[in-house]
């Protein structure tokens, strides 16, 4: 833990995982350069700046990049990137900043990923864990940069949100506890559109785990129940399922939330916080991942009724004046995700989806869109895919929008009374919007910003 480096380490992407990495590396004496062929944000600009760290924007200077002893690149930055093909033709090795991280920590490593579900998992594990007064940070594609408070402000414990991409440049990083939600159809466009490349990706949080180690999964996903022969998996199995069925160490039955172990612990499932059948799932992975970091049951209960949720994820936004409630899932960004939003939905419902779209296929919510919705909007920069898909598909009003503010104003002219608005893209948000929170955001101001009377 304590060794110091000498070697060059440049960082692709000056972002939360980017700077982290890069005050870790100065911290273990690294020669240390960070790039981004973008603008970085004052904020991480200062950072580095304030610990003398060398940083370029707007460009990446080959020089300095192939001077590299190793890369660690943002999970962002694709591997088809020019300076990212360059590195790999010159032979350096690149990783990700969990992967750097690792390396410089002993603390117990519970690692979530999952198509869908592992914002809300994470941080529910992450709120039992602090009930129960764990020293536990939270990390990867949510909270502060692992490899930052891995130098500044270690923990025991840390929770780890864990993307396809990040867990594509790990390889020695292990998961105490590796919980996996399910493999569903996302970022095809990064994997070569081969679902098998992104299955494989997905699988990789098994790697390094020992017999001392714990994978929790959902035991009825058809893709995971598949490949679990693959991967030589050594650690102890524990999968969970909504129906009560032999070999599963949770599941929901005759209204009962059940852990069969290591610890037993039930409740009334009516007491879940979360809602929803997806939420079950989510409930269930989280609830065994605290069971086996010795929770009590008593905590884990109690955690389990009073979890808050999480923003940009099935978040009530409001009612208005019409009965209409706004819902705001705008993280939402597969076809997945949008099938747990819709099947969850009880008045009839305006659909907004639309954005950068990863090669999705819209046939998995066709039958739900027919039962749930009474119109569709679609909002982005070219909404032709979406055309070529639904329209004569459905018997139902869409309209065509490419801001914010004209869909909800169209959402206000298509949607009844007491009736619903969910935004679930199932679409990146890049072509309108800075990131999925920046469409969260608009959408929630607009919905609650009051209507002038009409004249």
């Amino acid at each position: 833990m304590e060794k110091k480096e000498n070697r060059k380490l440049v960082i692709l992407g000056a972002a939360e995982s980017g700077v982290g990495a890069a005050v870790l590396a100065l911290q273990k004496g690294y020669d240390v350069f960070v790039s981004d062929r973008g603008a970085i944000k004052p904020a991480y600009k200062a950072e580095l700046n304030r610990r003398g760290i060398r940083w370029e924007e707007g460009q990446h200077t080959e020089s300095e990049v192939l001077a590299a002893d190793e890369v660690v690149k943002s999970p962002g930055i694709p591997d088809t990137a020019p300076m990212v093909v360059r590195v790999r033709e010159a032979g350096i090795p690149i990783i990700s900043e969990i992967e750097f991280a690792g390396r410089y920590t002993d603390s117990r490593m519970i690692c979530i990923t999952g198509s869908n579900g592992k914002t809300t998992t994470t941080s529910l594990i992450y709120h039992i864990l602090r009930n129960a007064g764990y020293d536990v940070g939270l990390a990867g594609n949510i909270g502060h940069s692992l490899a930052l408070q891995v130098a500044e402000e270690p923990h025991a414990i840390y929770v780890i949100e864990l993307s396809s991409f990040q867990l594509d440049n790990m390889y020695d990083f292990r998961a105490n506890i590796a919980v996996l939600l399910n493999i569903t159809p996302d970022h095809l466009d990064r994997y070569d559109y081969k679902m098998q490349n992104y299955t494989d990706s997905k699988m990789r949080i098994v790697q390094n785990q020992t017999e001392d180690d714990a994978f929790v999964y959902w035991g009825d996903d058809p893709v995971v129940t598949k490949e679990l022969h693959k991967y030589g998996i050594r650690s102890r199995q524990c999968p969970f399922s909504i129906l009560r069925k032999e070999g599963m160490v949770g599941y929901v039955a005759d209204g009962q939330y059940v852990i069969e172990q290591p610890t037993p612990v039930n409740m009334e499932q009516e007491a879940l916080a979360l809602r929803g059948k997806h939420n079950l799932y989510n409930s269930l992975a989280a609830g065994i991942a605290a069971d086996l970091s010795g929770v009590d049951s008593d905590t884990l209960r109690r955690s389990l009724s009073d979890f808050q949720g999480i923003e940009h994820r099935l978040e009530f936004v409001c009612r208005d004046e019409r009965g209409v409630t706004w819902i705001n899932d705008s993280k939402a960004t597969n076809v997945d995700a949008c099938w747990y939003a819709l099947e969850s939905m009880t008045t009839p419902t305006v659909l907004i989806i639309g954005g950068l779209d990863k090669g999705n296929d819209y046939n998995a919510i066709l039958p739900l869109v027919r039962e749930k919705c009474c119109a569709l909007v679609f909002l982005g920069a070219d909404n032709s895919v979406l055309h070529a898909f639904f329209d004569g598909k459905v018997d139902m009003p869409i309209a065509d929008v490419h801001s914010m503010a004209d869909c909800v104003a169209e959402c206000r002219r298509l949607v009844p009374d007491e009736g619903t608005v969910l935004l679930s893209p199932c679409c990146a948000s890049f072509d309108l919007f800075n990131n999925m929170e920046d469409r969260g955001e608009q959408f929630k101001h607009l919905a609650k910003t009051p209507q002038p009377p009409t004249l």
